[in-house]
């Protein structure tokens, strides 16, 4: 079979203005409460795309940590490739696929990072071992096998039980300005609602064509 001959049959579900909520946190809510009870794989998984400073886009998955009517967060280190690229291009875009209920979710907005409080708090909830990691790694840049294991020995035996937040790690919230939802459909003929905000602060609710 030809990779032009693989498809996959939609239907499951319908997306209907009536049924959505007021705002997309709210049903941004509604979906990711439904994925988790439908045991989708690793749910928070998402898609972060990045402009660089040669106006190139770049993207990789990244999971979200923590969302609500502020915005959709994740950590990371600020001098990765993302950092950099995000600290010259403030903006990015998120994606959500979650195929058992075939369904996505699109967020585009600005950036912003989070405080230092906020990253803390997440930073001393990870496991040991992530947050000795986040010390080890200069994310991004290369490095041999042997010298990240090296690292991390030094690390480990360094930082003891307890480490501190590194100061070049933390989060961002992606503040939406933009947020589609997608349910497949058959024929492709898939259902796309997005919310758009207007500049009096309110969401606007329209139907794309698939």
């Amino acid at each position: 079979m030809s990779v032009a001959d693989l498809r996959q049959k939609y239907g499951k579900f319908e997306l209907l203005e009536s049924g959505m909520a007021a705002t997309p946190f709210e049903q941004f809510t509604t979906w990711f409460s439904e994925a988790l009870q439908a045991g989708v794989p690793e749910p928070n998984a998402m898609t972060v795309a990045t402009l660089g400073p040669d106006l190139h886009p770049s993207a990789r998955i990244v999971l979200l940590k923590g969302f609500d009517d502020r915005g959709f967060v994740f950590y990371t280190n600020y001098e990765s490739r993302k950092g950099q690229e995000l600290a010259a291009h403030p903006r990015a875009s998120l994606l959500f696929f979650w195929q058992p209920l075939e369904r996505q979710v699109r967020i585009e907005g600005r950036i912003e990072k989070t405080s230092a409080e906020e990253s803390d708090t997440y930073f001393r909830s990870r496991p040991l071992g992530s947050r000795i990691g986040a010390w080890v790694s200069p994310q991004s840049r290369p490095i041999t096998r042997e010298t990240l294991e090296q690292r991390t020995a030094e690390m480990t035996a360094s930082l003891g039980e307890d480490p501190p937040r590194p100061p070049h790690w933390g989060g961002y919230r992606v503040i939406p300005h933009y947020v589609e939802f997608w349910q497949g459909r058959p024929s492709r003929l898939h259902d796309r609602v997005a919310y758009q905000l207007q500049e009096n602060g309110n969401w606007v609710l329209q139907r794309l064509a698939p």
